[in-house]
Order: structure tokens, then sequence, then C-alpha cells
């Protein structure tokens, strides 16, 4: 809904979500942090902002920016969103802090202490599997294949129709973005596959191995601590979001490194440097480049005036580049400080699955290069379309052994 308050908007008149964006994101990102603290984007009708210290005020004020409307460009509350608004991501207190409470407690760093070992040995497995090839595409062998395996198998989904979980998470952030032709595209294919059905099925108790996150969810649901239908819908959360982020974090940051074997070498020196490795990889170029909230009245943002029922969009990737923020900040530095980088969010909508993708990432990229003295492309990376995404479906390298 467009404001009809009497003021001049300042407008930056782009389309965030075309292939030559896609293709050109630092310029993208550059665009949208210079116009300004928080401008407005016609052609789509919302406000945007690339700014750290913008970014923050919205994502610690949730009563003022909502995330119970979506936090995709669609209106959850007047529009038919394309499946039932989740439980965590889209709902605000009091909704959304028992089903957190629950979540963080199931992804606790005492839930990571147990999966450390089992993932390290199938990481190592991965890697010398992939070693011996010499060339592989470490995009969708490996920043692919590793959580595919090992995130699946930690939730307790069986292991027939894993095959729907990427499309269904593809269609999950096209559908974030505008009703354009790679979301169409995207829901072609959940429905000609049966998809829906899959995840339905999936989300219910009775269906999940036991001992994994989504049997310890619905034990929280019979304790009474959320309802049954919040347990299913929490598991539908790692369904729908919890691996293709991981994949491109993971791939995103072995293209840095593989671009500048300066910082590979530096890791290959120290492979405890993999998760601080990983976390600049996500500052650097995140996955997820942008997150939104909305008004549900009006308010002031930077000095400008926002109508209610307007969407604001938080432009991730541009404020983890804020010169105001970082030092260097389109430098890939593995030894940088990160703390504080806003590809997980903050406030109490922070990503509660960021110590999953840490561990996942950590892993991986230190099980890398221990076994690895270099990694050289051999052809062109592909880059990933989709609306809410940025990654690569290939990366052709060859490596050469330690």
């Amino acid at each position: 809904m467009q404001s009809s308050l009497p003021h001049d908007r300042p407008v930056l008149d782009i389309d965030p979500f075309s292939d030559e964006a896609v293709d050109h994101p630092i310029e993208l990102d550059r665009a949208i942090r210079a116009a300004g603290d928080v401008v407005w984007v016609p052609r789509y009708g919302f406000w945007v902002t690339g700014r750290d210290a913008v970014i923050r005020e919205v994502f610690n004020d949730w009563q003022r920016f909502s995330s119970a409307y979506g936090t995709g460009l669609t209106n959850v509350l007047r529009d038919e969103p394309w499946r039932k608004p989740s439980r965590i991501l889209e709902a605000d207190p009091p909704v959304h802090t028992p089903n957190r409470r629950v979540l963080a407690r199931v992804l606790s760093i005492a839930a990571m202490r147990k999966l450390a070992e089992d993932f390290r040995i199938i990481a190592e497995a991965m890697v010398d599997r992939l070693v011996e090839q010499r060339r592989f595409d470490i995009a969708s062998d490996l920043a692919f294949a590793f959580p595919f395996k090992v995130l699946p198998e930690a939730v307790g989904l069986q292991p027939e129709g894993r095959h729907h979980l990427m499309p269904y998470s593809e269609l999950n952030f096209n559908a974030m973005g505008p009703k354009n032709e790679r979301y169409l595209a995207a829901r072609r294919i959940v429905e000609e596959q049966g998809t829906f059905e899959y995840v339905a099925a999936q989300m219910a108790e009775e269906n999940l191995i036991e001992g994994g996150f989504g049997s310890q969810i619905y034990a929280a649901a019979h304790a009474g601590e959320i309802t049954h239908e919040d347990a299913g819908m929490l598991v539908r959360a790692f369904i729908s979001a919890g691996i293709d982020t991981t994949v491109f974090g993971i791939g995103n940051t072995l293209m840095a490194l593989i671009e500048r074997p300066d910082q590979w070498d530096i890791l290959r020196a120290d492979p405890s440097l993999a998760r601080q490795a990983f976390d600049e990889g996500l500052r650097f170029m995140a996955p997820s480049p942008v997150i939104g909230r909305t008004t549900p009245a009006a308010t002031e943002l930077a000095g400008v005036a926002i109508g209610a029922e307007e969407k604001v969009l938080m432009w991730l990737a541009a404020a983890n580049r804020d010169p105001a923020r970082w030092d260097r900040p389109d430098d890939y530095d593995i030894r940088r400080k990160t703390v504080g980088h806003l590809a997980f969010g903050t406030g109490i909508h922070a990503c509660v699955g960021q110590m999953v993708a840490r561990l996942e990432a950590e892993t991986v990229l230190a099980a890398l290069a221990r076994k690895v003295r270099r990694i050289e492309l051999t052809g062109a990376p592909e880059r990933v379309y989709i609306n809410w995404l940025r990654g690569y479906h290939a990366i052709p390298v060859e490596v050469t052994p330690a």
C-alpha cells in the first residue's frame, strides 16, 4: 500500500531483480548505498536502504518495522502468499517468541558440538574423493553436496524425495521477490514434480527420523511449549531456507579464495581460520543480499517520512561494504574481524540457524585447506538467477593436492 502523505520521496530508478543486476552485484550495491539513507524504488513500490546504521535501526525496532507482513515484497496479511507464512521468519512477538526459543535450544552450541565430528568425517571423505579426481565442479560437488547431505540428516528427513529440497527452496527465494518469470518457472517445476506434497509429508511428525532436529521440535510441542502446527512449520523452515543460503555462502567464499591465492595460502597455513574465512565471505558477498520489513503505521526513517504498510528492503550486501562501517570494504581479508556483518541479520530476528551454517562451512573449508595446495578455475563460473539469492551453480576447478 502506497502512502498518500504529501512529501517528496527520494527516488532510485533501478530494477534490482534484473539479469543485469545479478551480473553486476557490486555495482548494484554501490548504487543503492550511494543513493541515500533510504530511497523509494518506483518500479516495485518499496523503500530500500544499503546503509549499515539505518539497517540496524530497522532490525532493532520490530514494532515500527514488522516481519509479520512478510519479509519479501508480498504483503502476506493483505495478499494471498504462495504458502502459509512462517511462524518464525514472518512473525513478531508474541507469536515469534516461543518458536524462536525452541529453535534456539534445538540449534544450541551444545547441539553443534554433537554434530561436529560426524560433519568432519563426511567432509574429509567427500574432499578426499574430489582431490583424487583433481578436476570437478566445486560449487555442485562440494559447496552444494556437503550441506545437501548433512543438513537433511541432522533434521531427520527421510532419504526418499530429497531431490525436492532445492526446487522448493528456490521457489521460496524467488517468491520473496517480484512475481516475474523466475518465480513462475520455479513454481511450475514444484507443481509438476509434486514438491508441495513432499514438503507437507516431511513436516509431519510420523515421517521424521527419531533423534533429529525435527523430532526435538515436536518434543517441544508435546511439552506444550508450541503447538503441533507450529512444530510442523518450524520443520518446514529447514526445508525452505536451510540449504540454499549455506550452499551459496560456501560457494561465494570459495570463489573469493580461488581468486586470491594469497588468502588461500593463509587458510592453508592455518585451517582453524576456516570459520573466519566464511564470515568474511558472507560480508564480502552475502548469499541472501536483502530482507524486508513493513511499517504497521506511518513513521520516519533517517529523516524520510514513510507511510503505513510500506515495504522497507534492507540491502544487506550493500551495508556489508559500507565504508562508514568497514575499513577497505571491497577487500576480502581472511584476517579481518568480521563481528557485526549483517548477512545473518541482527536483533530478535537474527538467523537462528547461523551456527549450523557456520559449522557446515567451517568443516568443509578446513577439510579442503588441509588437503589442497592450489585451486584453479578451468572454466567460467555460472551465477544463479534467483530473485533473493546470490551465488554460483557451477565453479569448474582443478586442484593440486597438498
